[in-house]
C-alpha cells in the first residue's frame, strides 16, 4: 500500500519523538462522521472522543445531530447505533463549537487525514493521525485491522476500540 505524504509526515514525527507521548500526555482520540466527506457541502453529524492523560479516561464527548436534521438516508442508517449514550442537538447548534470547548486546546488524535481535517480546520489543536502510534496503517477496513491485532471485541465506537489498542501497546512496550 502506497503511503500518502501526509501519512508520512506522521510517522516521521511520531518516531522522532516529536509527537504527543501516548503514556504521559493529555490528548484527545476523535471520529467524526459526516453527511458528505467535502465540508462545503455537509455538516458533522457525529463526535465521538475520548479525552485521556496517558492511559487514564478523562472524559467523553458523544453528541449527534438529531436525526429529523440529516437528510442523507446512508448516514441516519450509519448513526442508528447506541441512541441512548450521545447528547442530541439540533442541526443549528454547532457539535463543533460543543467539542472545541470540550477539546480544551489539547493535541487531537485523528482517524483519517483527509475529510477528518477538513472538517476540523478551524480549530487550533495540534491534530496527527493515529495510525502511525500503533504502528498500522490508514486503511477502510481499519476496525477488522484494529480487532484483529489487539484481539478485541466487536464496539460500536471505534474511539473505545483505538483506546484499548493503545492501552495494549503500553503493555507490550513495558513487556519489552
Amino acid at each position: 500500500m502506497q503511503l500518502t505524504k501526509k501519512l508520512q509526515y506522521y510517522i516521521v514525527k511520531v518516531e522522532s519523538g516529536d509527537g504527543v507521548d501516548l503514556y504521559k500526555d493529555k490528548y484527545i482520540i476523535v471520529e467524526i462522521i459526516p453527511t458528505t466527506s467535502k465540508k462545503e457541502t455537509g455538516f458533522i453529524a457525529q463526535i465521538s472522543a475520548l479525552k485521556l492523560e496517558g492511559i487514564k479516561l478523562l472524559d467523553r464527548f458523544d453528541y449527534r445531530v438529531k436525526e429529523e436534521d440529516i437528510d442523507n438516508i446512508d448516514i441516519k442508517n450509519m448513526i442508528s447505533y447506541d441512541k441512548e449514550v450521545f447528547t442530541y442537538v439540533k442541526k443549528e447548534e454547532s457539535i463543533l463549537d460543543l467539542f472545541q470547548k470540550f477539546s480544551e486546546n489539547l493535541p487531537l488524535l485523528l482517524l483519517n487525514d483527509t475529510y477528518t481535517l477538513d472538517y476540523l480546520q478551524d480549530l487550533e489543536n495540534q491534530k496527527e493521525i493515529i495510525f502511525p502510534y500503533l504502528h498500522l496503517e490508514n486503511q477502510e477496513n481499519v476496525f477488522d485491522t484494529i480487532k484483529e491485532k489487539y484481539l478485541l471485541e466487536p464496539s460500536n465506537h471505534l474511539v473505545d476500540l483505538l483506546y484499548e489498542a493503545i492501552i495494549l501497546e503500553k503493555n507490550r512496550s513495558e513487556k519489552e
